[in-house]
């Protein structure tokens, strides 16, 4: 014997006690979602402007993405929950529900919804990184970065000058004191790369010897640099300022420590840097043969001791 599980009076009334909550949750968070930080997602960024010419690509995916699979979860979670309100076991009910084997068009509908969401996200996904990860054949600027542990060395290969990082000793080689003295550095002392503002630049991304990872938060960008294979990244920066990087993948025992400074700067103070280096005599480009004595000072007092 089967009793009728259609939804009565009282439970209509129950929903619809719920979903004035509901409602008003939900209001709640458009509300919220007005602040530029939510509108970007969370994502690192700036009211003034985006950082690079990807920013606001990788913010409209990132967003978006989230946006389609919050109203998905909404649905699933609200069906979820009038099944469970609605056809709930009643007090002093011993009879059970009608018992279905199967329902063809729900079991396609649960198939073919899925696979045409999957199939959005790889479109809009494809799309971005397809422009994201595309190369102008002759960029304005080309710069190499070469990761070593645990440092960065920076190759101005049109202007014939590099920066050389200074990286974690090897105080064993050296005879220096192995001990931490735990105090911490300071930006100014970090690495620096320059870039000139509005202009396409070409980073060439090399390793020396572990694998290391070529992160700039703000430019919401991130790509690995592997022993052997060089990988290339072209952005357009658009905002003057100084920005965080760091190594994001482990690389080691002062991985923590990886970190550098972009500064994009305008193309007569990015001049003005390559004449600096070119007067300290660093001219030239530094190579990807593996030495883990490569900071100057390192060799010197290297020789010295022999």
């Amino acid at each position: 014997m089967h009793s009728h599980t259609s939804p009565s009076r009282q439970q209509r009334g129950i929903l619809r006690r719920l979903s004035a909550p509901a409602l008003a949750a939900t209001f709640v968070l458009l509300v919220s979602g007005c602040s530029e930080a939510t509108q970007r997602g969370f994502m690192p960024g700036y009211s003034d402007g985006p950082v690079t010419n990807h920013t606001d690509r990788i913010t409209s995916l990132w967003v978006g993405s989230w946006i389609a699979l919050l109203v998905v979860g909404l649905i699933t979670w609200g069906l979820m929950l009038w099944c469970a309100i609605a056809y709930r076991k009643r007090k002093n009910d011993h009879t059970l529900p009608i018992q279905t084997r199967y329902h063809v068009p729900l079991e396609m509908m649960y198939t073919v919804i899925p696979l045409v969401m999957i199939g959005v996200f790889f479109f809009y996904t494809q799309r971005d990184m397809t422009e994201i990860r595309s190369l102008d054949a002759e960029p304005d600027v080309t710069i190499q970065v070469v990761g070593k542990q645990w440092s960065w060395d920076i190759n101005y290969l049109d202007d014939d000058v590099y920066f050389d990082g200074q990286h974690a000793k090897d105080v064993s080689v050296l005879g220096g004191d192995t001990s931490l003295d735990g105090q911490p550095g300071t930006d100014v002392s970090l690495p620096t790369l320059y870039l000139p503002v509005g202009e396409q630049v070409e980073l060439v991304l090399d390793s020396r010897d572990v694998i290391h990872s070529f992160w700039v938060p703000a430019f919401l960008d991130k790509l690995d640099m592997i022993p052997g294979r060089t990988n290339r990244m072209q952005i357009i920066p658009e905002r003057i300022g100084y920005y965080a990087g760091k190594c994001a993948e482990l690389c080691g025992e002062h991985h923590s420590g990886m970190l550098f400074n972009v500064a994009v700067v305008s193309r007569a103070d990015y001049d003005a840097h390559m004449d600096e280096l070119r007067a300290a005599g660093k001219t030239g480009a530094l190579g990807l043969d593996l030495n883990r004595q490569q900071d100057a000072a390192d060799l010197t007092q290297t020789e010295e001791q022999h």
